[in-house]
């Protein structure tokens, strides 16, 4: 081995874009190199769905002059943002972690499982978050049950994964 190629334990990433593939090099397990993929690909899904969003946002608030459509527009980026940051934040500790200590299967496992749920989260807030106008019948008394709780409560279950995925990530620390 020569100076000009570092070893695979030396060798770093170079910023965020980086940060995705040393994390599939580096880690061991088949569960959280799957996730990587799902993530990448949720992000940029999510990513284009917002950016089109935020294009109708804009084109129906034209001509009218700050205040509240100025607001709606940067809230609206900024929940995107809330929605895309857990998606990649397990990535990203997983590649800190490689990259400054040995870091071990069961901590990349448990924050692609942990992470995992967050995206079932994500899909169990829209439920809940559907408006009644737009609701479909359904014979299921889980979907049923979702219905029936107030729409704000679309945010708990994320919440409640982000949370988790902090307590997985200070547990296998």
């Amino acid at each position: 081995m020569t100076d000009a190629q570092p070893a695979e334990n030396e060798r770093s990433y170079d910023g965020f874009p980086g940060a995705f593939p040393y994390a599939l090099r580096t880690s061991e397990s088949l569960l959280f190199k799957g996730y990587v993929v799902v993530a990448v690909l949720l992000s940029v899904a999510i990513g284009l769905i917002f950016t089109f969003g935020l294009i109708g946002v804009l084109a129906a608030s034209t001509g009218v002059r700050g205040g509240t459509f100025t607001f709606s527009r940067t809230f609206f980026f900024f929940v995107g943002l809330l929605v895309v940051a857990p998606l990649l934040a397990p990535v990203l500790l997983v590649a800190r972690r490689h990259r400054r200590t040995a870091s071990s299967v069961a901590y990349d496992r448990g924050l692609a499982l942990a992470a995992l749920g967050f995206v079932a989260s994500l899909y169990v807030g829209l439920i809940i978050s559907v408006p009644p106008a737009l609701q479909e019948p359904t014979n299921s008394g889980v979907v049923l049950a979702l219905y029936g709780l107030p729409q704000l409560a679309g945010f708990v279950p994320p919440l409640l994964a982000v949370g988790l995925m902090y307590v997985v990530h200070r547990v296998l620390k």
